[in-house]
């Protein structure tokens, strides 16, 4: 079977979705950090929910990923950028999951409910700890920090892919039209 040249219409979905959602939690949380205004409450009750619902959304396309082929890197790039595409994958969705996972713990050790809605309340996945709470928030804070590094890391890499390599590797998440064959096969 040959392999496929652009990622399954669900990945790219997904991918998309997220990556909107991901720079919105980033900016929606820099915002809940530097401001007291009465906005800071409307901030908070945005991100909490929002950072459940990406969740759920990281483990159902992690499942899909896991369970539908993708495209080969180019056959002509060089190994060590092969490796390292590879493990900054690899590292976004360690923060994709991290993040919201230390978030839920934060506001557990803090005592702070966290509910997807009114309805549905999230039960508390640390006891609650002042301490852990405070190192909860810092290690919230640093893996925000680390998320949008790498994806302005894996925006550079898609750049690069684009307008210099303009090997296809963008177009396989966008438009579906795929990866360039590698001459003499792979």
């Amino acid at each position: 079977m040959n392999a496929p040249t652009h990622f399954a219409p669900l990945l790219r979905i997904l991918h998309w979705l997220m990556a909107i959602l991901l720079l919105a939690m980033l900016f929606i949380g820099v915002s809940m950090v530097a401001d007291l205004s009465p906005r800071h409450s409307v901030l908070v009750a945005v991100h909490k929910p929002l950072g459940l619902i990406l969740l759920v959304l990281v483990l159902i396309r992690l499942a899909v990923r896991l369970t539908r082929p993708t495209p080969p890197l180019p056959g002509d790039m060089p190994a060590w950028q092969q490796r390292i595409a590879r493990l900054s994958h690899l590292f976004l969705y360690a923060l994709m999951l991290a993040l919201p996972l230390v978030g839920w713990a934060m506001q557990s050790a803090g005592g702070y409910p966290l509910a997807l809605h009114d309805s549905l309340p999230m039960p508390p996945i640390v006891p609650q700890d002042a301490r852990l709470y405070a190192l909860l928030r810092l290690a919230h804070t640093v893996l925000a920090y680390l998320l949008f590094i790498g994806v302005l890391a894996h925006l550079a890499a898609a750049l690069y892919h684009a307008l210099i390599r303009r090997d296809g590797v963008l177009s396989s998440m966008t438009t579906g039209s795929g990866i360039r064959p590698t001459p003499g096969g792979q």
